[in-house]
């Protein structure tokens, strides 16, 4: 693992105004305590989007900062996209929904690809941002804790077990943002038990009405100036 990150809630400019969030983070050096609720001292203010057990963790591999990069014309400074973890060679292909890793003393367990929202587009200054993340699929993902511990930059991450090689991130992403009437893998997706409980939701309800969701929120922001939004 390359960086662990935390932040706290403050001002994030968003179209003419400021939102509350805490998707700026911060490198830390020394080991950090993961809990159930994710690293000490990281911040969240909408438990019920954001944060929580399923969303404890946000991982986001170091090789794709490269394509944002070209895409925006101009470098990220790490942490660009909100992570605690910044990592290399864990990527959406090759990690799967219910992967058990363990990283540093902590037990982790991927629970959902990560469902880019217009912070990041608001964090960049490019409303499109989050559309680059769904049609790349480079997105990072989610992870549970299983067993507090702590981490800590340069600590390894082992792969402990597998139990659904046929449920790659990856795959998550591709059914959830571009094909999204693939019937088959959605219901293959929805047998997965961790798959964390904001997606089976999702899923669920696509599956029971054959349509998918409208994203204009998620991917573009509260549309009233009365809309209070929580940290990313």
């Amino acid at each position: 693992m390359l960086a662990v990150h935390i932040g706290t809630v403050a001002e994030l400019p968003y179209r003419d105004r400021t939102i509350r969030s805490a998707f700026v983070k911060r490198e830390t050096s020394g080991p950090v305590t993961v809990t159930t609720l994710g690293l000490r001292g990281d911040e969240q203010g909408d438990r019920t989007k954001h944060g929580g057990p399923d969303k404890a963790v946000c991982l986001f591999p170091a090789e794709h900062y490269p394509h944002y990069e070209s895409r925006l014309g101009r470098r990220l400074e790490r942490p660009a996209f909100g992570e605690n973890l910044t990592t290399c060679g864990l990527l959406e292909d090759n990690l799967c929904i219910g992967d058990v890793l363990r990283i540093g003393t902590a037990l982790c367990e991927v629970s959902v690809p990560r469902n880019p929202c217009f912070r990041i587009g608001a964090r960049h200054g490019a409303t499109e941002f989050v559309l680059w993340m769904e049609h790349s699929g480079l997105t990072g993902c989610y992870l549970r804790v299983l067993h507090t511990g702590q981490v800590t930059a340069g600590c390894r991450i082992e792969l402990i077990h597998r139990p659904r090689p046929d449920a790659a991130v990856a795959e998550a992403n591709r059914v959830m943002h571009r094909d999204r009437g693939d019937w088959p893998t959605i219901r293959r997706l929805l047998t997965v038990p961790q798959l964390g409980a904001a997606w089976r939701r999702t899923l669920s309800r696509r599956v029971e009405t054959g349509a998918a969701e409208d994203q204009t929120r998620r991917r573009y922001g509260p549309l009233s100036d009365t809309v209070q939004e929580g940290p990313a």
